[in-house]
């Protein structure tokens, strides 16, 4: 039994020698991968529409391919950030289609009032370009950051609105729609109609 306790006793005092170290573990803060923005370019949208405007050139235009596509739609695609500006375009025959889109643009944008925990209405109003309309900021775990639309108030209408191929998580991809915000506000800044 002497011998058997011997051996032991090396085990044993190894065992607390190891189990006396300091083990501090704090747990680590949630960590997002890091964003490297491309610098600030623009192109100007030149096709045979009834409208111009101005994009950035890490983007790319896009012929609407989807199912219910018209003619005049597009779409500015941000491929870096795996985002869409849908860009939709009518022609506006009347006044009662008109109000009709533009409470369809402003039911659209509140759609997402479940899950949003703001949105912020910014009239648009460039007299010089006869381009007005409204421009919603949408925050929180939504589908869409922003929609927009323009129009002359009587035969143009225009609308965008921004969707990630992502689960919305809006502290993930906050930065991003604060960059692209940018490149939208001077989309609508060099929007013009070209009739």
């Amino acid at each position: 039994m002497k011998l058997k306790q011997l051996i032991c006793v090396p085990f044993v005092l190894l065992f607390f020698l190891m189990a006396c170290q300091n083990h501090d573990y704090s747990p680590k803060p949630r960590a997002y991968f890091r964003i490297v923005f491309p610098e600030k370019h623009y192109a100007s949208f030149s096709r045979p529409v009834p409208f111009a405007f101005k994009y950035p050139t890490y983007a790319a235009i896009e012929q609407d391919k989807s199912r219910d596509a018209q003619k005049n739609w597009y779409n500015l695609h941000f491929k870096q950030f795996n985002g869409f500006l849908h860009l939709t375009y009518y022609d506006v025959s009347g006044k009662g289609e008109y109000d009709e889109m533009v409470e369809d643009a402003r039911k659209l944008a509140f759609k997402h009032t479940i899950k949003a925990s703001a949105i912020d209405q910014r009239i648009i109003h460039y007299p010089e370009h006869k381009v007005y309309g409204i421009y919603y900021a949408i925050e929180g775990n939504t589908a869409s950051s922003v929609q927009f639309f323009l129009t002359d108030s009587t035969k143009h209408y225009f609308r965008g609105a921004l969707y990630f191929n992502e689960r919305p998580q809006y502290d993930s991809i906050a930065p991003v729609v604060k960059f692209i915000k940018q490149d939208i506000d001077t989309l609508i800044a060099t929007f013009k109609w070209k009739n």
